[in-house]
Order: structure tokens, then C-alpha cells, then sequence
């Protein structure tokens, strides 16, 4: 809002049709369920969804939504010997098992993970919520397959039945991006204008930019002065919004100029 006010208070800065959107930025994809890109009317884009200034992200992890469901068998608890079969114990069990090293605490960088966020359940059925994310979108099948085959196994040992489901939510947007190098170039040319040094780094989750990337509009993802994202700590810097504000307006200079 802060650039769009300058710039229409500053026509001397050149610049061409620009357009701006705002949605909730919500990175499996809800933010753009109704985003009409044709309509929108640009070629490229860019989302303010970063973190610390200078920060700018071309790549995201690809992500699958899994729910894991572990069906038993619900009985009188008084006369259960032989025949109860607790589905919560099954998930219980299936849980302790699950690899830490591709756990979120437990990678970095450009590493994958699968994280277990949501559980419901009772004696007869426990159903278990997973995000599935890897930088590489087919890594994606292998944490899946990885996954149904501890759920079938120990599932086996207790006579439970396992069913399973599996939704696309986003894909990496430097699999798009990488054809459309100038639109990150600009970006990073519009952070060293407005003075402040590059740090480019994989997005270790998502962004709106992930989706519209594969909707037909390439977007790269510049910082805003995110901090402690999805935490009850979350936080954002003014100092660094502002900064944003500057390469947003360097940003419609160069492409103006570039044009």
C-alpha cells in the first residue's frame, strides 16, 4: 500500500501498468483458489512474503497433503480379550517409529521431511494428518511409499486395516521459474538499488508465488519482514516492510526501463 501510494504521488517515476492483488498468502494453495490470472492482467509477479530484508526466494518445496488411517475394532472393553484391536495404539505405535532424521526438527537446508500435524481418533478409528514437502517433486512418492509401508506393517501385527489418501497441495516454483531468469534477476538488481545486499535462500515451505508460478504467472518471492512464521511468537519488522517498499518501487523502474 506504502509503494502504490508513493508512486502515485511521485509521477515522475517511471514505470508501466502495474497490478496488485491481495490475497491471504496461505502457501497450500487456498490464497489463489479463486485468483482469475487472466484478469489480473501481468506477466510476471512478485509476492512480499519473506522474511529478513535482502532475502529472495525463487524455490520452494513441492507438498503433498497424506492422511494415514488406522481402522480397528471397537468392542465392550469388559469382554474385549481376543477381539478388541485399538486403533490408537496402532497409530501410537506407528508414530514412535516414524524416522527423526526426516523429521522437521531434524533437517535443514535442502532436505525433505514428513511431519505428522494433526490427529483424530477413538478405539475404532485414528486417522493421522501429514505434510509431505521435498525440494525434488518425485522424492515426494518415496516419503509416501515410505510411510503406507510402516502403516501396513504394523497395522498387520495388530489386525487393523490401513487406508490411505493423498492431495496434491503446491509444487517447487523454481521448476517454472528457471525459464524466466530475468524475473529474479530484476528482483535482485531492485534489492542492491535500494542498498542492501542479496541473500537468496530455498523457501522451506510455501508461498502464494508456488501456486501462480504453475497458473501461467511466474512469481519470485521478496522479503516483508516476516519473522517466527505459524508460531504464537510471530512478529514483523516495520523497519524492514519499508525496505520492501523501496525495492518495490526500484522493481516497476527496471521493468519500465527493461521494457
Amino acid at each position: 500500500m506504502t509503494a502504490a501510494e508513493y508512486l502515485l504521488a511521485q509521477p515522475e517515476v517511471a514505470h508501466g501498468p502495474l497490478r496488485i492483488a491481495f490475497t491471504p498468502d496461505e502457501e497450500v494453495g487456498r490464497g489463489t483458489l479463486h485468483f482469475d490470472v487472466e484478469a489480473f492482467g501481468a506477466r510476471y509477479a512478485y509476492t512480499m512474503d519473506g522474511s529478513s530484508r535482502g532475502d529472495l526466494e525463487f524455490e520452494s518445496f513441492s507438498a503433498d497433503a497424506m492422511v494415514i488411517t488406522f481402522i480397528g475394532f471397537n468392542t465392550h472393553p469388559g469382554y474385549a480379550k481376543g477381539q478388541l484391536i485399538n486403533s490408537i495404539k496402532v497409530a501410537g505405535e506407528f508414530l514412535a517409529q516414524l524416522p527423526r532424521a526426516m523429521s522437521p526438527e531434524g533437517t535443514d537446508g535442502h532436505e525433505g521431511f514428513v511431519h505428522p500435524y494433526v490427529l483424530h481418533g477413538g478405539t475404532e478409528k485414528t486417522s493421522v494428518r501429514f505434510i509431505i514437502r521435498d525440494f525434488v517433486t518425485a522424492a515426494l512418492k518415496d516419503k509416501e511409499q515410505m510411510l503406507e509401508r510402516l502403516a501396513t506393517a504394523i497395522a498387520a501385527r495388530h489386525g487393523a486395516r490401513v487406508e490411505i489418501a493423498i492431495e496434491e497441495q503446491y509444487r517447487n516454483m523454481r521448476e517454472v521459474l528457471d525459464q524466466h531468469p530475468h524475473a529474479v534477476d530484476y528482483a535482485r538488481e531492485a534489492i542492491r538499488r535500494a542498498g542492501m545486499e542479496v541473500h537468496e535462500r530455498p523457501i522451506r515451505g510455501g508461498t502464494d508465488g508456488s501456486k501462480l508460478s504453475f497458473m501461467g504467472l511466474p512469481t519470485p518471492n521478496i522479503f516483508a519482514g516476516e519473522h517466527n512464521f505459524h508460531s504464537r511468537l510471530e512478529w514483523v519488522s516495520v523497519q524492514d516492510m519499508e525496505r520492501a517498499v523501496d525495492v518495490i518501487v526500484h522493481l516497476a523502474a527496471i521493468w519500465h526501463d527493461r521494457s
